[in-house]
């Protein structure tokens, strides 16, 4: 696979956001309170990689 750098964010980006999303349902259906908190704070780190992924996307799409 030969991607552009464009690309690579875009893919990696999309990545991220599904972590967010399964992380945060983890977090609300796990029955053990440590589990739960620590799937919670995963989507909150993942959460802030989506950001600078984001941030990275919407600077490619501007030039």
């Amino acid at each position: 696979m030969n991607l552009n750098t464009e690309d690579m964010i875009i893919k990696k980006l999309l990545d991220v956001q599904e972590m967010v999303r399964d992380f945060e349902m983890f977090s609300k259906h796990a029955e053990d309170e440590q589990v739960a908190s620590a799937f919670k704070n995963f989507a909150e780190e993942s959460g802030m990689q989506a950001r600078e992924l984001q941030k990275l996307a919407d600077r490619y799409r501007k030039d």
